[in-house]
């Protein structure tokens, strides 16, 4: 199966691209535009928030990579 390539070059991205607002149990947070080691690029969030189970509030911590497909092939 072919890979999907990606629309845009890391340049257009890392010029165009905004924060996105990414809302988590309520809580919203920002995931902030990325180029990854991997050579990759898009969005990455690292934060911590609370969540209830049982009544009881629990401690989580969030980290999530969000990857324009076909960026690491993508021109650079």
């Amino acid at each position: 199966m072919p890979k999907s390539p990606s629309p845009v070059s890391l340049s257009q991205f890392l010029e165009k691209a905004e924060p996105l607002k990414v809302s988590i149990n309520g809580q919203e947070m920002l995931a902030e535009v990325k180029s990854f080691s991997t050579g990759s690029f898009g969005w990455y969030l690292n934060g911590k928030t609370v969540v209830t189970i049982d009544g009881k509030p629990v401690s989580v911590q969030i980290g999530m990579n969000m990857t324009v497909v076909g960026s690491k092939e993508a021109e650079r």
